[in-house]
């Protein structure tokens, strides 16, 4: 328990000096703070995500490695969203309804394609790394269109000002870059650290290493992205709170996944009932953020609520699941012939009323 909780805590702190220097960097050199917050802060609260998920994969536990991403991504939206939703209602930026959550939909249909097969081969994970590396130029060089578009419409200097202020907040370089690698090597101490407590606590508690990674490695990795999210929530920069989980679940497919499995000795081997249930899951949480998103923009409370709600159902089903225990089918039973298609039902129902009231 103290290797686990000492590994966590060097995880949040590398985190939060990489993501204070390369944004600094990032600004300074002219990238806007939108494409900062999809990049720059995203992969940034990812990086223990990134961390855990190489070391184990280096080490041959492929099934924390893949848990973790695929938990992760579960986690960010029901758990973080829905807990900021319940804080105060999010506003969703209208880019995050027209490119980025059909982004984040699309990989991770991608990544229940590639694990069909049993494994997400070297090959697979080049291709995952590519799709980063494009996404990633493509939003610079929108960013780029952008910045270019306000500074031609600027006619007076007090718009030009926040630039200047942004420009020069990102001195001290040498700062700056230090930062960066005292960082990265907490990351990867911590990262040692809570894999090695992760193994241990599941073999102690008799579940599997799947189980460890979905639920305790995936909220241990996420706290990042927990704290970066609710203190925006409480600060009214609500775009940010959804931006913010958004860019992470495409990096955690593209790039943590993308460079795990090209690290793996062998890939990484899917476990059986990660196509049939977890990553399902997956992807319908990915798919229920649009029809949430489209209804006004906002994420109400009652959505939040329904978010939290669920991530609480999908962790007790693990727990059940992971015991054997009688009640497991007829949880699964409520859940998944009335629940879940009510829920579905509902929230189509409002996205169509939304789209009708919508002028045109």
């Amino acid at each position: 328990m103290l290797w686990f909780i000492v590994g966590l805590l060097a995880l949040i702190l590398g985190a939060e000096l990489l993501v204070r220097g390369a944004s600094r960097i990032a600004i300074a050199v002219g990238i806007s703070p939108l494409v900062v917050g999809l990049t720059v802060v995203a992969f940034g609260t990812s990086s223990p995500e990134l961390s855990v998920s190489v070391q184990s994969a280096w080490s041959g536990q492929v099934d924390i490695a893949l848990g973790n991403v695929v938990g992760s991504n579960i986690f960010n939206v029901l758990f973080i969203l829905g807990l900021s939703a319940m804080i105060t209602p999010l506003l969703v930026d209208e880019q995050l309804v027209r490119r980025e959550v059909p982004v984040m939909i699309g990989v991770s249909l991608l990544l229940w394609a590639l694990a069909a097969d049993g494994t997400i081969s070297r090959l697979d994970g080049i291709l995952l790394a590519g799709l980063l590396i494009g996404y990633t130029v493509v939003l610079i060089r929108a960013s780029r269109r952008e910045t270019a578009q306000r500074s031609a419409a600027a006619a007076t200097n007090a718009e030009a000002a926040p630039q200047d202020a942004a420009a020069s907040a990102g001195g001290h370089w040498a700062l700056q870059i230090a930062f960066i690698a005292a960082g990265l090597a907490l990351l990867v101490l911590g990262s040692n650290w809570l894999v090695e407590a992760a193994v241990g606590f599941a073999r102690a508690l008799g579940v599997s290493e799947l189980v460890i990674g979905l639920t305790l490695i995936a909220a241990g990795t996420s706290l990042p992205e927990v704290a970066t999210s609710i203190t925006a929530a409480l600060r009214g920069e609500r775009d940010i709170a959804v931006g913010n989980v958004v860019g992470s679940n495409v990096f955690n497919i593209l790039g943590v996944l993308g460079v795990s499995a090209m690290v793996s000795p062998a890939g990484l081997a899917v476990a059986p009932s990660m196509p049939v249930f977890d990553l399902p899951v997956m992807v319908a949480v990915a798919l229920a953020c649009l029809p949430v998103f489209f209804t006004g923009r906002v994420i109400g409370r009652w959505e939040g609520a329904l978010f939290f709600a669920y991530y609480l159902a999908y962790t007790a089903y693990l727990i059940l699941a992971a015991r054997e225990h009688d009640a497991l089918q007829a949880f699964g039973l409520i859940t998944a012939g009335f629940a879940l298609p009510l829920t579905f039902i509902t929230l189509f129902v409002l996205a169509m009323r939304q789209w009708r009231a919508a002028p045109r």
